[in-house]
């Protein structure tokens, strides 16, 4: 039995739980960070947002090389896939990232335990250490860091196998001849895009009549369009209701979400991918009155939860279920506990679906803008008409700008086009100081870059778009 005790122990070492332990470091506080994996990072690094973006680049170099080199004049022999090599190089990636979040937490003095921690009583936290010990520590404050997981779907049993969700579909084996994706949601659609360009047919279930809800309709439908062209099938209002594995793949039961006649459909894989939903299994939140709402979350203020002296951040709290909103809750919450001012406005959390062409966006849709009943002005200029686009013959897509009829105060900008998950940033920027789509009309851009098309979207708001 091992006893310590901490200013601050996080419960979690995911993208909320690990920066909140560099920053607590950072101000001076003792600090522990508790994460059951093995390793640190958390979903994120470890089996979500950096292994489907390592594919995700491997897979659009492996489909340029038999598509599009030839186009600009590189002659190479059709290009054969080493999946071995592929998921090597991902995992060597992750390795890599992972020890680095182990340098952070010896830089900034952050004691690691390996092992699942339970919440024991206010201010008392033990760990069942992955080495069979036990450690009992205890907290002036306890931060619950400990992420989400993939949401199952009744009557579809994951097996990792021929029935996989998002972890298993980063380490499918071989290339599935036929792949059914259950959700078209971002995770969804991401990992579609690497089997497909992989050589799987792609045939995407989701219960709604649209893909990507929370994006904004226009850029949805065109993103829809985009990627029907590059071969992916929609079902849309379509619900699935059973799955049955055998020695020739996944027979999948559908019927329309409006509750109409049956069909079926087989795959060699299917990935269900209907979203994700808090882990607060096992975390001992009854010792001290901690109560998850219905669906899972667990209820806070500015991440005070209803036992003193608990925090909670990211995935586990309301609003938006992504790694970057996690490590900006850690920061608030790391400074509140530490007398310091902490808020994250989560209506500046981007979002950005890594596909190619890439979907970003901030603020609000247009939909969202209309309901409001705010008198509003759009820009929106295309890629085709961006000088670099059409170099790199990359002219997919458009940038949007949303602004408010009299002040012109920006309100959302939705972007889908090449690379447009580095260029959200700046959006985010200008509206985080309130600024209006006349400042960054104004401001220049260097040429020849893809970017002049969101100073030209914004131009569009005052019609003064110079480039089309």
């Amino acid at each position: 039995m091992a006893d310590d005790n901490f200013d601050v122990v996080i419960i979690g070492g995911g993208p909320g739980g690990y920066n909140a332990a560099v920053r607590a470091g950072q101000l001076g506080l003792k600090t522990a960070i508790v994460e059951s994996r093995g390793v640190l990072g958390g979903t994120c690094l470890n089996v979500g947002c950096m292994p489907s973006k390592a594919l995700l680049h491997a897979s659009e170099l492996f489909e340029a090389a038999g598509h599009e080199f030839s186009t600009i004049g590189i002659d190479v022999p059709a290009p054969k896939l080493n999946l071995i090599q592929m998921m090597k190089a991902k995992q060597d990636s992750v390795t890599a990232l992972t020890k680095g979040v182990e340098f952070l937490m010896k830089k900034n003095k952050v004691t690691y335990y390996a092992g699942f921690g339970k919440i024991a009583g206010a201010g008392k936290v033990t760990v069942t250490g992955n080495d069979g010990t036990t450690s009992n520590l205890t907290a002036k404050n306890i931060v619950i860091a400990t992420g989400s997981e993939p949401t199952p779907l009744p009557g579809v049993d994951v097996d990792q196998k021929q029935i996989v969700d998002s972890t298993g579909a980063l380490s499918l084996p071989a290339v599935p001849k036929s792949l059914v994706v259950v959700g078209a949601g971002i995770i969804g659609l991401e990992l579609g895009s690497v089997w497909r360009r992989l050589g799987a047919q792609v045939t995407v279930v989701e219960f709604l009549d649209r893909i990507t809800p929370g994006m904004d309709t226009e850029t949805a439908t065109a993103f829809q369009k985009t990627l029907t062209k590059q071969g992916f099938t929609f079902k849309l209002g379509t619900k699935v209701t059973a799955a049955k594995t055998g020695a020739k793949g996944v027979e999948l039961t559908l019927e329309t979400a409006a509750g109409g006649a049956q069909e079926k459909l087989s795959a060699d894989v299917v990935l269900v991918a209907i979203g994700r939903r808090p882990f607060t299994k096992g975390l001992g939140l009854e010792s001290v009155g901690i109560a998850p709402d219905q669906r899972g979350f667990i209820p806070t203020n500015h991440f005070k939860t209803a036992a003193p002296g608990v925090w909670a951040i990211g995935d586990v709290i309301l609003g938006p279920m992504l790694a970057h909103k996690a490590e900006e809750d850690a920061v608030a919450c790391i400074e509140l506990i530490a007398g310091k001012a902490g808020h994250v406005d989560y209506n500046l959390v981007p979002s950005v679906v890594y596909t190619s062409p890439e979907v970003a966006w901030v603020g609000q849709t247009e939909e969202q803008v209309k309901a409001s009943g705010v008198a509003y002005k759009t820009g929106k200029f295309p890629f085709m008409a961006n000088s670099r686009a059409k170099i790199n013959h990359e002219t997919e897509g458009f940038v949007k700008f949303i602004a408010d009829a009299k002040t012109d105060k920006v309100l959302g900008v939705h972007m889908m086009g090449p690379q447009v998950g580095e260029m959200i940033g700046e959006a985010c920027v200008l509206m985080a100081f309130g600024g209006a789509s006349e400042d960054l009309a104004r401001t220049c851009h260097p040429h020849p870059t893809r970017s002049e098309a969101v100073r030209q979207a914004a131009m569009g708001v005052e019609n003064w778009t110079m480039q089309m």
